[in-house]
Formats: structure tokens, sequence, C-alpha cells
């Protein structure tokens, strides 16, 4: 076949350095792989492995319209994947991404299940949503993990990604003082997820020494620009905005414009976001079974 015009100009130099940094790039990443399962003393760090009987972990993600999202999260699930080979890993989205959560679970064995939501707090998602679309798979002995949030791991994410964007982990006495960061969440109407996401402000707060005020990117206040208004008017004008947010999307991107000077990435496919899942998924299984919320039916005065 005839090479097209465009193929005929390229000069070969050019092609030639592209599959060479190519090259070195899928080298640079093998070796990357390689050397996390080593230890200091040079022996070989064996990932625990799943027993054979697991029972199955079905990461619940909201969904995205972004494609970044759907992408991220793949990636965190190849991270909980690598972390603990043989655990039977699955996906579900609540809605706008396939596939969806009814779906991942309709196709499942029967058998156990721990459902993991890729949510930092409580609401209606958590509380309805998921315990509603489990109700469609009568074949599961499944259980539901509590959200992400709040959370240690949690927080050493967001403060890598801080320092990523260009924090600096180790500020003098003056920057500490005229500094201050706005924790920019989704936000929702439940009480219960304000309270989760203030708690995760304060831990945050606590690991940077500077003080951390929750702001909404809908359903809640205050707004990030409110927040960022409210830092300045204390003196901390330099003011980071952390995305709390476990991928990019459209909330993430409205938040980090409004930054005046470094906003911070999405929690993404961080390796303590991997292990973090793992945790609610293992410390779901060990703890005891909850009865069943009664249902109590509201009579009219």
């Amino acid at each position: 076949m005839t090479a097209s015009k465009h193929q005929r100009d390229e000069p070969t130099g050019t092609a030639h350095l592209d599959s060479t940094a190519q090259l070195m790039t899928r080298i640079t990443s093998q070796l990357g792989t390689q050397l996390s399962h080593v230890r200091l003393d040079g022996s070989r760090r064996t990932p625990p492995q799943a027993p054979p009987t697991s029972p199955a972990l079905v990461v619940v993600a909201h969904g995205s319209r972004d494609p970044r999202a759907l992408a991220t999260v793949h990636a965190l699930l190849d991270k909980v994947r690598e972390e603990r080979p043989g655990l039977p890993v699955h996906l579900g989205h609540i809605e706008l991404n396939e596939p969806l959560l009814t779906d991942t679970l309709a196709g499942l064995a029967p058998g156990r299940a721990v459902l993991a939501p890729l949510l930092l707090s409580r609401g209606y998602h958590v509380k309805q949503d998921i315990p509603a679309a489990l109700a469609t798979a009568p074949h599961l002995t499944a259980r539901v993990a509590p959200p992400l949030g709040p959370h240690p791991l949690l927080v050493e994410t967001l403060y890598a990604r801080l320092v990523e964007a260009g924090w600096d982990p180790r500020p003098d006495a003056h920057t500490r003082r005229t500094s201050g960061v706005v924790l920019a969440a989704a936000g929702s109407r439940d009480p219960d997820s304000a309270v989760d996401t203030a708690r995760t402000a304060a831990l945050l707060a606590n690991r940077l020494g500077v003080p951390v005020v929750p702001a909404y990117a809908s359903a809640a206040a205050p707004t990030v620009p409110a927040a960022l208004r409210a830092l300045a008017a204390r003196g901390r004008h330099r003011a980071a905005v952390a995305a709390y947010f476990t991928a990019p999307g459209r909330f993430a991107t409205q938040c980090a414009q409004a930054a005046p000077w470094i906003a911070a990435a999405p929690l993404g496919a961080h390796t303590a976001m991997a292990r973090l899942l793992l945790h609610r998924y293992d410390t779901t299984l060990a703890s005891p079974a909850r009865p069943a919320p009664v249902q109590r039916q509201l009579t009219s005065a």
C-alpha cells in the first residue's frame, strides 16, 4: 500500500526518536513494577495472596461523563489486584457508565461478596442506591462496606496530591501562618456527608499544620470561592485547593479553576486508595453482621 503524503514527508529521525522514547517509557514502567516487589535488603516482596474462596470485591463507582474518570477507576482497580493477587475484583456503576451495578451483580455466580463504595462520605448513594441494587441480586450473600471517608489513608493521598501540585512539605513559620487549604468536595443534601467531609478536613489540617476549610461544588455550602474568601479574611492568602474527588470530572475541574494558587489533582489511582478499598473489604468481612433496619410506617395525624 502506498504511504500517505503525511507519512512520506515525516522525517525518519522523528519516527526513530518517537520509537526510542516509547521503548524507554516501557522499560522504565516495567522496571518500576519489578522494583516495587523488592525489599531494601534485596529479597523479593511477595504480595498477600487471596484465598481461593475469597468473596468477591465489587467496587461501586458513581459514574461520570468524563472519560478520564472511567480510565482512572480502571487504573485503581488494577492497583487493587496488584495488592491482592487472586482476589476477584469487579466494577459496577451507579449511573452514567457501564457496567451498571445491577448488571455486575446479576453476572456474579451465587456466593459471598462485599460491595465497597468508591465514595467519600455517607449520602443517598450509600444509604439508598447501593442497597437497592443489592436487593435485585438474591443469589448473593453480600454486605456493603462503609464509604472511604473519613480515613487517614485518604489524608495521605490528599497530602501527596498537594505536594505534587507544589505544596511545600517543609514550610517555614511565615508560610505556615499565611497558608490554608480548601477541601473541595462534590456536596450532598445529606447532613452526614458534611460531617464526614468535615472530619477529613480536620485530619488534613492536623497533617498540614494549617487551616483546612471544607467546601462544595453543589448541594451544600460554602462554595469553593466563598471558602477561599473566608481564608483570605483570616490572612490566609496563600490558599490551595485539595480535590476531594476520586477521579477527574466536571466538579473537580470547576473547583480547580477557582484556585488562586495551586490546585491538587483528584485522589485517583494512588496506592493508598487501593489499600483503603482493601481495608474496607477486610473489615467488612470481619465485622459481625448487623440486622436489617426496621421499616417504620408513618401515620398521619
